[in-house]
């Protein structure tokens, strides 16, 4: 694995606006409030602010920050604190969005195969979705002779997967 490349197998269920949020390890219920999303919309922006420039900007203590944030990772709601790193500086100068479409979609099948992208250096995140695809791959990759590598590697063989898509990103927009 390339240092700085982070993976992430992330499943479809994201909190919404006002949604109660089931505390991991024994932590009660919480709800999001105004504040809550005020201090995540600053903090996604910036990990790196002190809580008393979050705090002045949403009005709250550092104090009050801290302990909000503070819940917020013990419950899950901020799941890591990562750096992005340039793809480019590591020497991946390719990002390939494919699409991969199964031929058995039950529950072994589909654990099998998060498992094995999980364990892909190339694939930096994997995303089991609805629509035209099962699964969709974020990979990236030195160049298009490292996909075809990825490709032949990781995707042809696997008796699974009944076939994939690719979609070869030219420039990046937004990331984070």
């Amino acid at each position: 694995m390339h240092a700085g490349n982070a993976r992430t197998v992330l499943q479809p269920s994201t909190p919404r606006r006002g949604a109660a949020l089931a505390g991991v390890r024994g932590h009660p219920r919480h709800v999001l409030d105004a504040f809550d999303r005020r201090i995540l919309d600053i903090y996604r922006a910036d990990t790196r602010l002190a809580a008393e420039a979050i705090g002045e900007a949403v009005g709250l203590s550092a104090t009050a920050v801290q302990r909000r944030l503070k819940r917020m990772r013990e419950c899950g709601v901020i799941q890591a604190e990562v750096a992005l790193v340039s793809p480019a500086a590591l020497g991946l100068g390719t990002t390939c969005i494919v699409g991969v479409d199964l031929e058995r979609e039950g529950p072994e099948a589909l654990d099998r195969f998060r498992a094995r992208m999980a364990r892909c250096s190339q694939v930096v995140q994997c995303y089991y979705v609805t629509g035209a695809s099962d699964f969709v791959l974020i990979v990236q990759v030195e160049d298009m002779d490292a996909f075809v590598d990825f490709t032949r590697e990781w995707l042809t063989p696997d008796d699974n997967v009944l076939a994939f898509t690719t979609q070869v990103v030219m420039d990046r927009a937004a990331a984070g």
